[in-house]
């Protein structure tokens, strides 16, 4: 990540200014001396060694004379005393003073600005400070330095708004358009709610819409599906879900009643389907996450685990990737705050044939990720299995079947 800002336009001579700035200001970060020296018969200096005559090389002189008076830098010449001497090396004399000449804001002062733009939302989100120590250090974080600022206290705004609501799922641009006056803002801001929802620097795997599910937005109303041995309350009338499923308003059901002796949510709409039309007199209940489970989904989830016999089993079928185990992680948290176990269904690497293998295992980073998330689910024997046969899979490589 570039340290600094200013203007677009440049020259051969504000090139390596520039590039002398950027010197000074590692030194400045890592508390070093900061009078460094960038020399100009090497690799720095090139813009200056492919001028191609002397006209641009007496320009070249003049711009950074103009630096040296400013007392920002120092200049060694070929010939000391001569002006039209060729340079042999700049050092930095000012940092302050050539951020100054060059009109250059410096990343302290950027840092500094970005502090006093969060502070006020740093206690709700621990992670904000983790993101300023990284812009104190000059390094980016998801692809920004501390420009992005006024980004991220917007999208602190809407997730803190977004959490305080009803529960209910809710328009994408709508909301977008109440919060900001702008239909299109939240859509603009979706690597820091993801960043600032999951409270994690780098990036989650999960998709927009998975992540906007996430907060309980939709870009289109959707229903919620459940298949299976269940009535649900809605006002006053209770619904059972008839074949192959049954689609409920997002937000509308107030208790669930269920004699199955299973329940299993499952994270793909095809796959939910295909599960659903092989239900026939199985003893159990069918739940379509979405994806990412969005408010709405998880309270109808703490409705069916609640109207559950005790002795029902829990399940969850998603990919076997980090989306996969992530939602994995969220759903057992709320099995567990039911007084409930989650367990797998398909998604351990013993589960998988060789003919739905893909071709390559996942990256190391990426095997990691999806290890951690299957122990916060509480699936250690998952995240051993996966050390084991590394894979990464959709589930919808995998034919369907329901527990007995």
């Amino acid at each position: 990540m570039s340290s600094v800002t200013g203007p677009a336009d440049t020259t051969p001579a504000r090139t390596v200014l520039l590039k002398l700035l950027a010197k000074g200001e590692r030194a400045r970060t890592a508390r070093r001396d900061e009078s460094v020296p960038l020399t100009l018969d090497g690799r720095d200096g090139r813009d200056y060694g492919a001028l191609p005559g002397y006209a641009d090389r007496e320009v070249f002189h003049a711009e950074i004379a103009l630096a040296e008076r400013a007392g920002a830098i120092t200049i060694r010449r070929e010939r000391p005393g001569g002006p039209e001497a060729r340079l042999l090396q700049l050092r930095l004399r000012d940092l302050d003073r050539l951020a100054q000449h060059l009109g250059i804001v410096l990343l302290g002062q950027r840092v500094d600005t970005a502090n006093r733009l969060l502070t006020a939302h740093a206690a709700q989100f621990p992670c904000i400070g983790e993101v300023l120590a990284s812009w104190t250090l000059g390094r980016s974080v998801r692809g920004a330095g501390p420009d992005a600022a006024p980004d991220l206290a917007d999208a602190a705004h809407a997730v803190l708004d977004l959490r305080a609501g009803s529960g209910q799922d809710r328009l994408l641009r709508k909301e977008s358009r109440r919060l900001f006056g702008d239909s299109k803002r939240l859509q603009q801001l979706t690597r820091w709610l993801e960043l600032l929802h999951f409270g994690e620097l780098t990036a989650t795997g999960l998709d927009d819409r998975d992540i906007w599910s996430a907060l309980g937005l939709r870009p289109m109303p959707q229903p919620l599906l459940m298949a299976g041995r269940a009535r649900i309350a809605i006002e006053d009338a209770w619904l059972s879900p008839c074949r192959p499923w049954l689609g409920l308003p997002p937000g509308m059901a107030s208790a669930v009643a269920s004699d199955a002796r299973w329940l299993l949510t499952i994270e793909n709409l095809t796959s939910f389907h295909e599960a659903a039309l092989r239900l026939d007199d199985h003893p159990g209940l069918l739940l379509w996450t979405a994806g990412m489970p969005s408010p709405a989904l998880r309270h109808l989830y703490a409705l069916a685990l609640a109207g559950l016999p005790a002795e029902a089993a829990v399940y969850h079928w998603g990919d076997i990737d980090v989306g996969g185990f992530r939602i994995a992680a969220l759903l057992a948290e709320s099995a567990r705050t039911a007084g409930r176990t989650l367990q797998p269904w398909c998604m351990s690497p013993s589960d998988v044939i060789e003919a739905a293998m893909p071709s390559a295992p996942p990256s190391t980073s990426t095997l990691h990720a999806m290890q951690h998330h299957a122990r916060r689910a509480g699936w250690e024997h998952i995240a051993d299995a996966l050390a084991l046969r590394p894979l990464a899979l959709e589930q919808e490589a995998l034919p369907p079947r329901l527990p007995v």
